[in-house]
This record gives structure tokens, C-alpha cells and sequence, in this order.
């Protein structure tokens, strides 16, 4: 840009003019003032400045502008219809001008200065900032060998000073500087440590290192230069890169001997307890089987004499007892009883029958529901309850074992009401990505979390711990029948299944049942 300085706008307009129909950028300013306040904003290629002006001359302007730092390099046309003796032509180059025309001037040779000028402006720019770029890369690459060397110093005090073995290496692998430590094991650095017979060499090492390019760990056994035993050691080599070449080496060798032997001492103890561990684990499994089996025998021992029990004691009741009711009801205590006590060999039964199921497969949860209501209608009818199922996922369960997991809570959610208050059960489920009871729903989960919930009676949550324990009630056997173990039954069932139930309530105002169950078993990223 061109910044022309003249007191009369006419005298601007026209050399404007001239230089704009030429492509040149052009800036003006009215006086000296004015034009060293637009320099200090701007940068120009070139100044026209005229001489004869009110307040500053021209030459006062120009001594101004060579003042500055961030102008003095711009040259200077002066332009004079007056002043055009050889003193003030002399005058103008003294000041700082590099080329003084009088008015009036020819237009042709003006343009062809003023090009002259601007080019010669330009390379001096580029020249200028061609000799700023190469001080600066000077100055960096001073400043990066001293921190080099700096850096290498300090990389050897710190080698020096760790208890390891350490020494550097240039980018082809010889050894070019070695701590005290390295002379237990080598005399030095000519020669590398020696490693036990029939190992790989710290030369192969070193070898392989600079290969690969990259961090490079092996573990090997060398001797000190007074023992006779080769102790472990594990040999890192580390690279140091600059502007992504490789330049050095920093090796390390770390004694591991004491972990190295502690560690197979304990590898030994662990294949020790884990062959006790798999020895006492079969004998678990033929003892639990022996359990099952023993369950299972008794219970189906003892039910037949209970069954005589009731039949004997209803016979009697009918034939004998017609005309008295003390006894009629004493022995209808004992029919009771009787009945109890199948319920509860049923249901132990049950419970020892549980395991982890051989196979697992796909199956409509929503169809096991179904089914189950349909063969408690009787009883949902007599209750008068409303049981509100939302669609399940298909899920990889074993049908049988799931059916009674729903049979046992849904005959609970139905016993459990309260006087006078129709059972109202819903079933709701979404696909969640974590096994806990309160994982946000997730479209694509891996499980599926269940909610069954009722109005009933409901529970005091201090006893949430007993209500999947085995033979456990919480309310009374005169108010509501049951044996204690449906609950457990279920927990048992759900465990067996990678899942996880849990339950909620408020005592007057029902309960709310949480499954979290695998859609897929065999998942391996199942936790």
C-alpha cells in the first residue's frame, strides 16, 4: 500500500488516481501529523510525501518516520513545486528520501519509480524475513543442541544414580556410555554382560531391539564377575526418537532373581492347593449328589405314610366320630397337620431337585405366564384378581425351573392379599446393561430386568434378608398356609441362572419383586 501526504485534496485526488488505474493500493493523510499516526497503524511500501506543507514540512515528516523502528526501512518520494533548489533536493536525501521530484512531474516516469520502488520494497521485505526466519532456525538449533546436551547429561546422572544396571547405545546399538553398576558384571563397556548357557545373548538382545524399532523387555540370567550363579534379570531397551528417527538407546538391567524364585515357590503352592481345591470339589459334588439323592428318598418315604395318615384319619372322622365334635376337630388338626407337613416334603422336594440346569434354551416367557395363569384360574377367580403382563424379551432359561419361579411369586402375590382388597399384579420388563436392580433400560442390553409387583400385605424390607432364606415365613402359618420355602426355591433358581432377585416393600401397601436375568447364557462378557 502507498500513502500519499499533501496538504491539498486536489493534489491527493489526482496522483490517487493515477496510481488506483494501476492497481495500486493507495492510503492518504492532509498532513505530517496526520501521516505518523496512520504509520503507526499501518504498513506502507512506499511514502509520497510533499515538501511544502503547514505545521510539519516534508523534511520534518521524514526525519519522523526514519525515527521509527517499524518504518524507517520505507522509502520516500519527495514531490516540491517550490522548493526545488539543489540544497533542499540535497536536504531531502539527507532526510531520509530516496528520490525528490519536482512539480510539475510526468505521470510515465512517476508510475515507472514508483514500481521501481515497491518492488525493490518487496524483496527487501522478503529478504528481511528470509534473514528473521534463519536467525530464529539458528537460534533454535543452539538452543536444541544445548538442551541436548543438557538432556544427556542429566540422563547420565540419572543413570548413575539408580540401583539398576544401565547404559546407553547409539542408533546401531554400540555401547556408548555405561554406569558403576555395569562393571560387577563386565569389565567394560567393550564387553557386554554374560548370560547363562543356552540363552539368548544381550548382543541378540540389543539385536532384536534395534530391529523391532520399538520398547523392547526380555528376561534373562547373567553372573556377576565374583559369583558363580546366574541370577534372573529382566533387559528393557527403551528408544529415544527425534523428529521421529531413532537416535540412542537407554538399556536397563533390573535383578528379578528373589521375585523370580518366590514367584515359582508360589506357582507350586497354587498347583498344590488347586489339585486339593479340584480334589474336595469332586468330593463336594459326590457328597451334594449324595444330599439330593438322600433328600429325594426320604421325602418319597415319608409320604407315603403320610398319606395313610390322612387316609385313616378322614376315615375315622366320617365313620366314627359323627356324634362328636371334640373329636371331629382334634382330628381335623390332625388332617391339617398332615397336609402341612406333604406341602413342606413336596416342596424340600423341590428345592433339592434344584441345579444348574445341562442345557439352556430360547424361550417365550410371556407363554410360560400364560400357562400358569390358566392353571391357577380358579384361584385368580376366586380372588377376584386382575394380573397385568407387559411383553418379555425371549430369554435363554431352562422353561421348567422359570415356570416355577413365576408360579411361586405370582401363588404368593395372590395369597398374600389383603382382607376385602382385590389382588392387583403386574409384570413389566425392559432389557437393561448391567446385572444390578436399578440399571437404566437399554435397548440393546445384555440383560432383561423383570418387576413383578402386588398390593397386598406387604413386608417390613428389616426382614429383606430372611424372605429367600430357606424354612424362613413372616407371617403366621394360621393366617396364610405355606412351608417357607417357595422364596428360596426361587433365589435358588435365579442363581443357577447368572441372575440376581431382590425385593422391595411397604408393609399395608404390597411388595415389588426384581429379576435380573442373562438374555443369552452363553455371553461371555456376562459378569
Amino acid at each position: 500500500m502507498i500513502l500519499i501526504v499533501d496538504d491539498r485534496q486536489e493534489n491527493i485526488y489526482s496522483l490517487q488516481k493515477i496510481l488506483e488505474l494501476n492497481h495500486f493500493e493507495v492510503d492518504s493523510a492532509t498532513s505530517g501529523e496526520d501521516a505518523l499516526k496512520k504509520i503507526l497503524k499501518n504498513t506502507y511500501e512506499l511514502i509520497i510525501l510533499d515538501v511544502q506543507m503547514p505545521g510539519m514540512d516534508g523534511f520534518e515528516v521524514a526525519e519522523a518516520i526514519k525515527g521509527y523502528s517499524r518504518s524507517k526501512d520505507v522509502p520516500i518520494i519527495f514531490l516540491s513545486a517550490v522548493n526545488i533548489e539543489k540544497k533542499f533536493i540535497a536536504k531531502g536525501y539527507t532526510s531520509g528520501g530516496i528520490d525528490y521530484i519536482a512539480k510539475p512531474f510526468d505521470p510515465d516516469i512517476l508510475l515507472l519509480k514508483v514500481k521501481t520502488f515497491c518492488r525493490l520494497q518487496q524483496q527487501t521485505n522478503e529478504l528481511n524475513a528470509i534473514h528473521k526466519t534463519l536467525r530464529e532456525e539458528i537460534e533454535f538449533r543452539k538452543q536444541a543442541e544445548s538442551d541436548l546436551s543438557q538432556s544427556v547429561d542429566e540422563l547420565r546422572s540419572i543413570l548413575e544414580s539408580i540401583p539398576q544396571i544401565a547404559f546407553t547405545a547409539n542408533a546401531g546399538g554400540a555401547i556408548e556410555f555405561i554406569n558403576q553398576h555395569w562393571y560387577q558384571y563386565s569389565r567394560g563397556k567393550e564387553v557386554l554382560p554374560k548370560t547363562a548357557p543356552g540363552e539368548v545373548s544381550v548382543a541378540d538382545c540389543i539385536r532384536e531391539a534395534i530391529a523391532s524399532g520399538n520398547a523392547f523387555v526380555s528376561e534373562i540370567s547373567i553372573r556377576a564377575l565374583d559369583q558363580q550363579q546366574y541370577r534372573f534379570h529382566t533387559l528393557t531397551m527403551t528408544p529415544i526418537r527425534k523428529n521421529g528417527q531413532i537416535v540412542k538407546w537407554v538399556g536397563m538391567f533390573t535383578d528379578i532373581h528373589e521375585q523370580k524364585m518366590a514367584n515359582q515357590l508360589l506357582e507350586q503352592r497354587v498347583t498344590e492347593r488347586t489339585v486339593q481345591l479340584q480334589n474336595m470339589n469332586n468330593e463336594l459334588e459326590a457328597t451334594n449328589h449324595e444330599l439330593q439323592q438322600f433328600a429325594y428318598v426320604a421325602s418319597h418315604d415319608l409320604k407315603e405314610p403320610l398319606r395313610k395318615i390322612h387316609f385313616f384319619s378322614d376315615l375315622i372322622k366320617t365313620r366314627h366320630l359323627k356324634e362328636n365334635p371334640d373329636a371331629i376337630a382334634d382330628m381335623d388338626k390332625i388332617i391339617r397337620s398332615s397336609e402341612r407337613m406333604r406341602s413342606l416334603i413336596m416342596d424340600i422336594l423341590d428345592y433339592s431337585k434344584v441345579s444348574v440346569p445341562d442345557t439352556f434354551e430360547p424361550a417365550n416367557i410371556n407363554g410360560i405366564i400364560n400357562d400358569i395363569l390358566a392353571d391357577m384360574e380358579m384361584l385368580i377367580t376366586e380372588k377376584q384378581a386382575v394380573i397385568e403382563v407387559q411383553n418379555i424379551p425371549q430369554l435363554d432359561v431352562n422353561p421348567a425351573q422359570i415356570r416355577q419361579v413365576f408360579q411361586n411369586i405370582l401363588s404368593n402375590a395372590i395369597k398374600f392379599s389383603r382382607p376385602h382388597v382385590p389382588p392387583l399384579i403386574t409384570v413389566e420388563a425392559c432389557l437393561v446393561a448391567d446385572k444390578t436392580a436399578d440399571s437404566p433400560p437399554c435397548e440393546n442390553g445384555r440383560y432383561c430386568r423383570i418387576e413383578i409387583a402386588d398390593n397386598g400385605i406387604g413386608f417390613n424390607e428389616k426382614y429383606l434378608d430372611k424372605i429367600f432364606v430357606i424354612f424362613q415365613r413372616l407371617n403366621s402359618k394360621e393366617e396364610y398356609e405355606g412351608t417357607g420355602i417357595g422364596l428360596a426355591i426361587v433365589k435358588k433358581i435365579v442363581d443357577t441362572h447368572k441372575g440376581i432377585i431382590t425385593a422391595s416393600s411397604t408393609e399395608g401397601a404390597g411388595s415389588r419383586f426384581v429379576i435380573v436375568l442373562p438374555v443369552h447364557q452363553n455371553d461371555h462378557h456376562l459378569s
